[in-house]
């Protein structure tokens, strides 16, 4: 075991203050407590400030207020102001497991080769909407494969001379700036440590129409990085060409060719049908909403069935409307090569 190490908690904030508290509590309930916790608040309107200020008497607190910057500059100013040797990242809004920390860092004390550790999250679902969200978009932790998994950056954690080798969050991209600065850790530092323990949850999004919005801004930010071209070329040949031929097979030339139209609908949707039984255990196991541990009846079941391709479908209309706005971008603003 090596001696223990600095650790300083970063995060980034702008008009959390319905919110902040969790985050707050979260870190203040640690098993292993931060040597300091450093957060910029990008100019919040509200009481965001000044409630991360009342636990100045629990925490070794800095905030740092940098109106106008966005999530990546926070999270750079957050780290350059830093004094631990081991940064660990995570956002404003989620609950953070009281291990989390401990966990986190535990491979850094235990192995001196560790630069950089990724943690894990799961959905903290309060509604049924919210719960059918979860089962679609986020994955469970035995479908990860930890060599090629990349952390969010809610929880991860990596040295402080790595992120300066890796050059920072981009501060060009404003979506999917922690899966950019993972590929640059990654080119860095090698291959990362994983804490699958080390949990924080979020809520998912609430409504369709926030779910559009994030899901918009996600593909616009993969347009603007030139990040997974393949995927989103096969997300337009399924919609617009491959789904609208057998539609007019099916009607023009023979109804066995709706046998593969449901075929096709059947993989597409067969992960979110199977997480979501696995997902109503997970919570129930804890207790947790939205069903504090009852079973489903069922037309609390037929309603998160009829959500799932309903969410999916909606996620990719968002992807493929947000992808190539990304790129014109792009075209114009001629960003930072990041590859190689």
């Amino acid at each position: 075991m090596l001696p223990r190490q600095t650790v300083s908690v970063i995060a980034t904030v702008l008009n959390e203050g319905d919110h902040i508290h969790r985050l707050m509590r979260s870190l203040s309930a640690q098993t292993r407590l931060p040597d300091e916790v450093v957060i910029v608040d990008g100019g919040s309107r509200d009481q965001t400030a000044a409630l991360i200020q009342t636990y100045a008497d629990r925490l070794t607190l800095r905030l740092l207020v940098e109106p106008g910057c966005n999530i990546s500059a926070g999270r750079n100013r957050a780290i350059a102001a830093a004094q631990g040797a081991i940064i660990a990242a995570t956002d404003a809004g989620v609950d953070i497991a009281p291990d989390w920390l401990e966990k986190l860092i535990a491979p850094f004390e235990a192995e001196p080769a560790t630069q950089v550790v990724g943690g894990f999250f799961t959905p903290a679902a309060e509604t049924l909407f919210e719960l059918a969200m979860g089962a679609t978009v986020l994955p469970l932790l035995d479908e990860i494969q930890p060599q090629t998994f990349l952390p969010s950056s809610r929880s991860v954690a990596f040295l402080k001379t790595a992120w300066s080798a890796a050059g920072g969050y981009p501060e060009w991209l404003d979506y999917c700036e922690d899966l950019i600065f993972d590929f640059r850790l990654r080119q860095v530092v090698g291959a990362f440590a994983f804490a699958p323990g080390a949990l924080v949850a979020f809520r998912p999004r609430g409504s369709l129409r926030s779910f559009f919005k994030q899901y918009y801004r996600y593909a616009r930010g993969d347009g603007k990085a030139d990040l997974w071209r393949k995927r989103h070329a096969a997300r337009y040949v399924t919609y617009l060409v491959a789904a609208p031929l057998l539609l007019l097979a099916a009607v023009l030339l023979h109804p066995a060719f709706w046998l593969l139209l449901l075929a096709g609908g059947m993989v597409y949707l067969r992960q979110p049908y199977q997480r979501l039984p696995r997902l109503v255990r997970l919570l129930n196991e804890r207790q947790q909403p939205p069903l504090h541990g009852r079973a489903p009846s069922l037309r609390e079941w037929l309603y998160c069935w009829a959500l799932l391709p309903v969410i999916r479908v909606v996620g990719d209309v968002a992807k493929m409307i947000g992808y190539p706005a990304g790129w014109r971008w792009r075209m114009q603003n001629h960003p930072p090569q990041w590859k190689g």
